[in-house]
């Protein structure tokens, strides 16, 4: 895996990072807030750095963050342009090569309208960092097959569970192709730029020959332009999250488009709950569910269920 992490950090910092990034595989989590001290999540575990570097589990020794360090972290991921990414910036996010993504938050500047103009005074930053996982969807894809063909599959997971990883990897093997089927043309509208990790437009992950991306925009418009204009045989989004992106995903079933998504849940009563919407609908709209879980602090798949077949 080339190491990307060190990238992301001034020159006069990377030797207090250097332990950090050899370590890239299993960082999930780099959190800096300003006079407290610097988290790291490695293997799913919370752990501070000292003065030097180090990993430490002990607080006394955990060293702080400075607002001078975050204010500089963020102008170096920025070019020292933080005007050039002003609307990334608006959203809370700067999407990094590497497809690592650098979460954003301080004081919030309004619009007269409501919305977001900008943030200032910034005081913490949470730098997310990208696994792609190639293979990861290996014991997936005789399930996500059947006699028709690829299923439309609706991945559900708690948090830190491996959805996005698993979708990710799901996307690249449907549009390469192989065993199990055709190669096939896939739509990914990537509104956080988490599946794609694209920088300044081009993707960073490997999401297939096949596939095309719509970087940083709302997925229920997004599937729109895509179904318009790129004629996808599979469109691919992470994290359902509103009544208006099921309806357009019902618009792109209704093509007669496969369709790949995730959601947060633990199952179908949560999908019920959060969209008022019976597994009668649901199921009209895909052919396989596939539950995840954390299982010995790895993720795992912890059950499929098949259109009409009840929960174990």
């Amino acid at each position: 895996m080339e190491n990307t992490i060190l990238q992301l950090f001034p020159d006069r910092r990377r030797r207090f990072w250097q332990q950090t990034a050899s370590c890239q595989g299993e960082i999930q989590e780099i959190r800096l807030r300003a006079y407290r001290p610097i988290v790291v999540y490695r293997d799913g575990r919370e752990w501070y750095l000292t003065a030097e570097g180090a990993f430490t589990e002990d607080l006394c020794q955990a060293s702080c963050a400075l607002p001078e360090e975050l204010e500089g972290l963020l102008q170096h991921i920025c070019r020292y342009s933080l005007y050039a990414f002003e609307e990334e910036l608006r959203q809370g996010f700067v999407t990094v090569p590497g497809g690592h993504r650098v979460g954003v938050a301080g004081q919030a500047v309004l619009e007269p309208d409501g919305r977001v103009k900008s943030i200032k005074h910034i005081s913490f930053l949470n730098l997310r960092i990208a696994h792609e996982v190639k293979g990861a969807a290996d014991g997936v894809m005789p399930r996500i097959y059947g006699a028709r063909g690829l299923k439309s599959a609706l991945i559900l997971s708690p948090p830190g569970c491996g959805k996005t990883t698993l979708l990710r990897d799901l996307i690249r093997q449907v549009s390469d192709g192989g065993v199990w089927g055709p190669g096939m043309t896939v739509g990914v509208v990537d509104e956080r730029s988490e599946l794609a990790g694209s920088f300044c437009g081009r993707p960073q992950n490997d999401l297939g020959m096949r596939t095309d991306v719509l970087d940083a925009c709302p997925k229920e418009l997004g599937m729109f332009l895509l179904l318009r204009a790129m004629a996808p045989q599979v469109i691919a989004i992470d994290e359902l999250g509103s009544p208006g992106e099921l309806e357009q995903l019902k618009n792109a079933a209704a093509c007669g488009c496969r369709i790949l998504a995730t959601a947060h849940g633990t199952g179908a009563v949560d999908l019920e709950r959060r969209f008022g919407m019976g597994r009668q609908e649901w199921e009209k709209l895909f052919d396989l569910f596939i539950l995840l879980e954390k299982r010995d602090g790895k993720c795992a798949v912890k059950a499929y269920r098949d259109r009409g077949e009840e929960d174990a």
